[in-house]
């Protein structure tokens, strides 16, 4: 699995280059404090959702700390997912 730190992120998105984002804290969070391109889809409905997300491009997850987003990025890759990214340090400002 690769990892990305958020400057390098900020890079991609600053170069219209960005790559999906999936935010899987709890929508309480989310609306506290988000990336703006980001989706918000919360890690308790990974398993039941994942489905929905394209497998193709790259898919950064995005969480507080980033332990959940390991946790799912991990997760992803299991099902087939080929080009997940974890966020380090995250949104964890």
């Amino acid at each position: 699995m690769q990892s990305i730190t958020s400057e390098q992120l900020k890079r991609l998105i600053d170069n219209s280059n960005s790559p999906e984002l999936i935010d899987i804290r709890e929508p309480w969070e989310y609306e506290t404090c988000r990336i703006d391109s980001s989706t918000n889809l919360p890690m308790s409905e990974i398993v039941n959702s994942h489905e929905k997300l394209d497998k193709k491009p790259k898919n950064v997850v995005i969480c507080h700390h980033a332990a959940r987003s390991l946790q799912v990025a991990s997760y992803l890759e299991s099902t087939g997912f080929e080009n997940v990214i974890n966020l380090e340090g995250s949104v964890d400002l």
